[in-house]
């Protein structure tokens, strides 16, 4: 059940992705990041970028995680629509799959500048699904 929704914070957005595991959270976190920019599913996933990093706890490593995609969104000039999260503890080796921004086909709507620690959780639920979310600044 991987999916991936928006929630209000004032001027800035919350992106929540839920999974099945964590990595699959995380995977979503990802497409509602784009999806704060563009409809996902506009974005063709023709290259590939490898995007690595660790954190002392999970939390944390959502940010560092969404904050590498923001970066390789800004200095790439691409958009990503999917992402495929593998987790060893606190070390997330990922992919993001995209294409470079079209302006007329993908409208991008806003900005992200950066993922926050504002409303920051990353956590499984009763129900086993994970949960992993932040507002991202925009």
């Amino acid at each position: 059940m991987a999916a991936w929704e928006h929630f209000a914070h004032g001027a800035d957005i919350g992106v929540r992705g839920i999974g099945a595991t964590r990595a699959e959270a995380f995977e979503q976190a990802g497409v509602a990041l784009t999806a704060v920019l563009t409809d996902p599913a506009t974005v063709a996933a023709t290259t590939c970028v490898d995007v690595r990093c660790d954190a002392p706890d999970d939390e944390v490593l959502l940010v560092d995680w969404l904050n590498a995609v923001v970066y390789a969104m800004a200095t790439r000039r691409m958009l990503f629509g999917r992402y495929v999260v593998e987790l060893v503890d606190h070390a997330l080796a990922g992919q993001a799959w995209g294409e470079v921004v079209d302006p007329a086909r993908h409208r991008p709507a806003v900005e992200v500048k950066g993922a926050t620690y504002t409303e920051l959780a990353v956590a499984r639920r009763a129900d086993g699904t994970w949960v992993a979310q932040c507002v991202v600044d925009v």
